[in-house]
């Protein structure tokens, strides 16, 4: 795919400050909250299965986030965090309404989104699946 320096530029800083936000969210749940404080508050928030959700969504965020920044795997863990934005928006924030003061699901939304888009899209040029996945003779190029 050829693409534009402007869309060049806009897959790359939307998919670094996606995977930048993504990482800090998956920081957070293991250093600020723990792991144990982040299955409780899953538990009480009606989360299923929050003793084995809350790591693995911990995981997702933080390594996710990072192959997002870096644009490893871009396809791949993009979708994976549709799945967990959805998650977080029917299974927590829907009943809450749209702002996110309240606890609603206007961050949790604009995340899917975007990263629905880089799903779609691909990383960009920039990217280090570009770098190892880009040949057009690729099997991996849908990758890049």
């Amino acid at each position: 795919m050829n693409q534009s320096r402007l869309t060049t530029t806009a897959l790359t800083a939307l998919r670094v400050v996606l995977g930048f936000l993504f990482a800090a969210h998956g920081w957070q749940k293991f250093n600020e909250w723990t792991i144990a404080g982040t299955q409780a508050s899953f538990a009480k928030m009606g989360v299923p299965a929050a003793e084995a959700a809350a790591p693995a969504v911990a995981v997702l965020e933080l390594a996710g986030g990072v192959a997002l920044v870096l644009g490893i795997l871009t396809r791949v863990v993009a979708a994976l965090l549709v799945l967990d934005m959805l998650g977080a928006l029917v299974l927590v924030h829907a009943s809450a309404g749209v702002f996110a003061a309240a606890g609603g699901y206007e961050l949790v939304l604009l995340l899917a989104a975007a990263s629905f888009a880089l799903a779609l899209t691909g990383p960009g040029r920039l990217s280090v699946d570009r770098a190892l996945f880009g040949r057009s003779n690729s099997r991996l190029a849908v990758l890049a």
